[in-house]
Order: structure tokens, then C-alpha cells, then sequence
């Protein structure tokens, strides 16, 4: 694969491509773009203008930033995810299968400059990532069968301008360039009635693509002290072209009177879905201000895994793995109170929507919902430099699943489960403006 995974590693908790667990956002979605706005649970993000790193979430609040102005920064990320369960093989054998603090750690970085041209015109450039994760339930794992690794990695560049129609009224839009790599793997278990060896690959896909997306988003400047802001992202197509193996597709080549090789040529079809978030900003008095937030995000676009091998011919398309994921939502509010000129504290509080029903939810996706609890701080070092932090937990919702693919049971048998767990976010930014 052409990235470098550890660039953005695990950014999240578990599950990927087929995973998503308690993760910060939704599915395999990253809501971790700055510091500044961890502290304040991302509230009212779209409505905000603090540093550069406001044109990530709106482009048009590029035209509330005045110069030149930088911000760069990073979050820590340490998932603590638990998922105790049994499985049961045909003959009715039941083992425990069970993986304690699975998700990796993490450190996803950001960096951000925007340019205002004059009084009514701005530029900016921004890097981040809006998807990620990586799972390794290890081959061990009873329900190993059904899928034990899973991956998403991305990394994206924007090029944003706004421009101020009217006194009230910015409009901002930007060019959105994602580099992608993503992965799925499943092996056989030791309750498997085909005699091979336990951890043997039954299906593994990888690959990497490129793509192109957009983003368009507006602010009403109310009056001095109330704004809304609204923004859409595209959903981004990205076909995922690398090898396929293991003794699925070797049956299938068999079947066909096709070689049987250690690797086929294929890829993987991955949509990142569309989001959309209406925002507003209520300055209350001098010192105190609430922001809120209500956040969508198009997931039922992610129906399925299924990989294209060419060499298969009238065979070709070869199911991974079934989601049937759901639209979800997010709600969030938060507050600022200029505790001095120099020091704002920041809290907030969110809550998640699971993007996937307690029917659909598997092992490699313990999607659940989520609340998250926040505070940070924001301190005016010098008239050009600002200093923040932020640190949040987010609190999941503990999570049943069932997987019984007829096409896997041999293999290893049904899962049952349960997925508890929390994550702690911890993250810095530097704003400059010069």
C-alpha cells in the first residue's frame, strides 16, 4: 500500500471499513480537526471563527479571520474497548471469545493557514483527516471468522476561499483531495469444521485510491452578537485497487477452472458519505458565550464490502462483508467564558447517534452511541500567539451484537457478544497570526 499507516494510525478505536466502534464520531468518521474546538465538544463549529482551523468545518468563516494566520496542532487519542462473547459452532460448541483494550493509540495531527485578500475576500489551506481507524482483534478471537482486522486510512488536502456577499452574509466553498487506503481481513477459528489450520485467511482485501470531493458553506451574522453558519461536504468515491487472497477466493478460482495464486488482482469499492452541520453562536455578555451544533452524516450510503476480482469473469464481484449502515446524528453544546482578557475556559457536552442498528451490528463494528464530556482552555500567550488545549471522554453505550453468516459459520461458528468501552482525548493547538 502506497501511504504510510502509521501517519494516521488507528485514529480510533476499533473497527473499521466494516469497523467502527466507539470511535470519537460515527462509523469510521474523525471529528477531531483542532484542539481549539475538543474543548468545547465541537459545538457551534460551523459559527466559529477562533484560527485557521476554522475553515475544516465552514469556508466561509475564512472571512472572519483577519491577516494572515496559522494553526497547527494534534490529538491524542487512547480507546480503552472491551468485547466479551461466545461462539458457537454447528455442532452446538460453545467457547468464549473475548479481546481486552484492542484499539490502538493514536495521535492525529492538523495544520491550517488562511489569507485574507481584502476587506471581503479570503484564502486557505487546510490538512486533516476526516476518516480513520484500525482494528487487530488478533486471530485468536472466536469470532475471528466473521472478521478480526479491519482498516481506513486517509489523509486530506483542502484548498478553501469565502467571499462576504453581503455585510451580513460570507459564502465560502473548497476543493477537497483525499489519498485512501483501506483494508478487511477474516480467518478461520479453532470451532472451524473444515480441517485447516486455526488463523488461516478466508478472505483479506486491501487497497489505496485517490479522489477528489467538495465543500460548500455559509454564515448570517444576525446581529453583533448572535450567527449561523451551515456547510455541506461531498460523499467521495473511492475504488480501492490492490490484491485479494485467501480460501474463499481459492474456491472460487477452483470452481472456475482459473488458477489458484497467492494473490488475485481487485479492489474494493469505499464510499466516505456526505455530511452536513447547522451551527449558531450566542454571544450572552462580555464574558460568556453558547454555541450549538446538529450534525448529519449520510451513512446509509455504506451498504456492503464487495471485492472485484477481473480474472473471475462472470464471477468477478465477491461479497466481504454486509453493514447495511443508517443516517446518523449528532447534537452538541457548548460554552466560552472569558475568564480574563488573556484566559477562556471552554466545556461542552455531545451525543452521538450509533450509525448502525443493534440487527447489523457485528464484532468488527460495535457501532454504538456515544456522549461526550469536555472542557478546555484558550490563553492569548502574545497579541500574535494563542495557545489552546482540550481533553475530552467520550462514554459508550455498552453494545450487544450478533453475527450468524451462514457463508462463515463453518469456520468457526455464530458470535455473540457484548462491546463496552471509552476513549480519552487529549489535544494542543498553536494559533499565529502574523
Amino acid at each position: 500500500m502506497k501511504m504510510n499507516k502509521t501517519l494516521l494510525s488507528a485514529a480510533v478505536a476499533v473497527g473499521l471499513l466494516s469497523t467502527s466502534t466507539v470511535t470519537q464520531a460515527a462509523g469510521f468518521q474523525l471529528a477531531e480537526y483542532s484542539a481549539t474546538g475538543l474543548g468545547r465538544a465541537y459545538a457551534g463549529e460551523a459559527a466559529i471563527a477562533d484560527g485557521a482551523d476554522a475553515q475544516w468545518r465552514n469556508p466561509a468563516m475564512l472571512t472572519y479571520l483577519e491577516g494572515t494566520q496559522v494553526s497547527v496542532g494534534g490529538i491524542y487519542v487512547n480507546p480503552n474497548i472491551d468485547i466479551d462473547g461466545t461462539s458457537t459452532s454447528m455442532m452446538g460448541k460453545t467457547t468464549s471469545s473475548n479481546s481486552s483494550d484492542f484499539a490502538h493509540s493514536a495521535v492525529i495531527p492538523n495544520f491550517y493557514v488562511s489569507h485574507k485578500y481584502n476587506e471581503k475576500f479570503a484564502l486557505g489551506f487546510a490538512a486533516g483527516t476526516n476518516y480513520g481507524m484500525e482494528t487487530d482483534l488478533g486471530k485468536d478471537f472466536g469470532g475471528a471468522n466473521h472478521g478480526n482486522e479491519a482498516s481506513v486510512t486517509t489523509m486530506e488536502l483542502n484548498l478553501n476561499a469565502a467571499y462576504q456577499v453581503l455585510e451580513s452574509v460570507s459564502i465560502g466553498g473548497g476543493i477537497r483531495y483525499i489519498m485512501a487506503e483501506g483494508s478487511f481481513g477474516a480467518v478461520s477459528t479453532a470451532n472451524s469444521l473444515v480441517p485447516m489450520p486455526q488463523g488461516t485467511a478466508l478472505k483479506y482485501m486491501e487497497g489505496d485510491d485517490t479522489a477528489w470531493g467538495w465543500q460548500v458553506g455559509t454564515a448570517w451574522q444576525i446581529n453583533e452578537n448572535n450567527r449561523l453558519g451551515f456547510t455541506y461536504k461531498s460523499e467521495v468515491d473511492l475504488t480501492l485497487e490492490g490484491h485479494a487472497n485467501g480460501v474463499a477466493f481459492d474456491a472460487v478460482a477452483d470452481a472456475l477452472g482459473t488458477p489458484v495464486k497467492s494473490k488475485y488482482n481487485g479492489s474494493m469499492q469505499l464510499a466516505l458519505p456526505a455530511t452536513a452541520e447547522l451551527a449558531s453562536f450566542h454571544q450572552l455578555s462580555d464574558k460568556v458565550a453558547v454555541h450549538v451544533s446538529v450534525n448529519w452524516t449520510n451513512w446509509s450510503s455504506f451498504k456492503e464490502l464487495v471485492a472485484d476480482i477481473p480474472e473471475f469473469g462472470p464471477a468477478r464481484t465477491q461479497d466481504i462483508k454486509q453493514e447495511h449502515w443508517e443516517d446518523n446524528y449528532r447534537f452538541a453544546l457548548g460554552t466560552t467564558y472569558q475568564m480574563t482578557p488573556k484566559l477562556a475556559l471552554r466545556s461542552g457536552i455531545a451525543y452521538d447517534t450509533s450509525a448502525v442498528s443493534e440487527e447489523h451490528r457485528t464484532a468488527t463494528i460495535p457501532e454504538t452511541d456515544r456522549t461526550w464530556l469536555s472542557i478546555g482552555a484558550g490563553y492569548q500567550w502574545s497579541e500574535q500567539l494563542t495557545l489552546d488545549a482540550g481533553f475530552t471522554y467520550i462514554l459508550a453505550k455498552d453494545a450487544k451484537m450478533v453475527e450468524d453468516d451462514a457463508s462463515s459459520a463453518p469456520f468457526g461458528g455464530d458470535f455473540e457478544g457484548e462491546v463496552t468501552g471509552s476513549i480519552w482525548l487529549v489535544g494542543i493547538q498553536a494559533n499565529y497570526r502574523f
